[in-house]
């Protein structure tokens, strides 16, 4: 496994680069806005490709990554459900896991420090963000903290891991790397408490300062998605009542970007053609079967996902790859349909399903738009 970790001097943040192997697949984890330039000079230097970026809370000390490095890269950005932000391309709840190519990180909500607060395991390690750090644990006075929660994960969860499991936190003050949970159990000062009461009044006395970009950090971080009046103003955006209009129209394909996992869980609208996202870049290359379906049928290729990221990056991908488009669908006579369900079994499907949609259209008589309606991430 290539495993770094990566310092941020200005606000004592660790971020941590994952992958199987050199050449594959890797994840960022809290990666910070101002390195971006550095994650992406080391993915060059090791020929990876970025997938996924990943922050383990809203965080109120640097201004995220995540919104960078999908611009500069085209990842997926990776939240957990009860965050704030306004848009990501994936949200993780409790159980779930986060695949990249040979790696596959378990997803354990840790409220407390905030309440969107999650850490993340391998057999061997859990980055734990901001609530269980080395010799100390995530300050609760701020963003929806609970030092009640907080106890809860710490002690009936992530100290619930072996005790070799290492640990990997957010942030680090006194030049600490790692450390482990049998190591934490014994030395950390704010874990000898006798219980939860003791741990409540310890954390309510700690009395500390703000951060010191607080005021700056938490707007930007809630707001670091793909700006929807940008989508909009691009001609990409459908109203949802449009999407389901279209669905039911024998010249367009829903293409389902999210992954197996996320399918698995929310379901699927019945007739859609299955291209994950992580994917997409072969799949509209000549010769990728998108490229192949758009360029050889008069259909319209209906991109959807779960919150709307994912289908206008694919929008745009699209385009670069020369599937062209221009001001209103419009079909051919006489060419063939491209397989798919009944209309009604799409329009049924989509009115079962609450999601953001973006399409691209893929022929030259055709243009691309998508949808920048809100959604609840395809719940059955």
């Amino acid at each position: 496994m290539i495993f770094r970790q990566l310092f941020d001097s200005v606000s004592s943040t660790y971020t941590y680069l994952l992958a199987s192997r050199r050449g594959g697949e890797a994840l960022i984890i809290d990666p910070v806005l101002e390195k971006v330039d550095r994650y992406i000079q080391l993915l060059h230097d090791l020929d990876l490709k970025l997938i996924k970026a990943v922050d383990t809370h809203i965080h109120a000390d640097h201004i995220t990554g995540l919104g960078a490095l999908r611009d500069k890269t085209h990842c997926i950005t990776v939240m957990g459900e009860q965050s704030g932000v306004d848009v990501v391309s994936m949200r993780v709840s409790d159980g779930d896991k986060i695949d990249i190519e040979g790696l596959s990180l378990d997803v354990l909500y840790t409220p407390g420090h905030t309440d969107d607060s999650y850490s993340f395991i391998l057999p061997d390690r859990v980055f734990t963000g901001d609530t269980l750090l080395i010799r100390g644990t995530g300050r609760t006075d701020f963003q929806n903290g609970d030092p009640r929660a907080q106890y809860e994960s710490i002690f009936g969860r992530l100290l619930k891991l072996p005790d070799q499991t290492l640990i990997f936190p957010a942030h680090d003050y006194k030049g600490d790397t790692v450390s482990t949970i049998g190591e934490e159990k014994a030395c950390n000062p704010r874990l000898q408490v006798k219980s939860v009461d003791q741990y409540v009044d310890l954390m309510n006395s700690l009395h500390l300062p703000n951060p010191k970009m607080m005021d700056v950090a938490v707007p930007a971080n809630l707001h670091m998605g793909l700006a929807q009046d940008e989508v909009a103003r691009r001609g990409w955006a459908l109203t949802a009542s449009q999407a389901k209009d279209m669905a039911g129209r024998s010249d367009v394909v829903l293409i389902d970007l999210r992954e197996r996992r996320e399918r698995e869980k929310h379901g699927v609208i019945p007739g859609s053609l299955h291209a994950p996202y992580p994917a997409l870049e072969d799949n509209v290359k000549p010769g990728g079967v998108l490229h192949q379906l758009g360029t050889s049928t008069s259909n319209q290729l209906l991109f959807y996902c779960a919150f709307g990221e994912r289908s206008a990056m694919a929008v745009q991908a699209a385009q670069e790859a020369g599937l062209t488009a221009i001001s209103r669908a419009a079909s051919r006579p006489g060419a063939a349909p491209a397989a798919r369900s009944r209309p009604s079994d799409d329009a049924r499907g989509l009115n079962r399903h609450l999601f953001r949609i973006t399409i691209a259209m893929k022929n030259p008589a055709v243009r691309a738009r998508g949808v920048a309606s809100p959604c609840e991430g395809c719940q059955k």
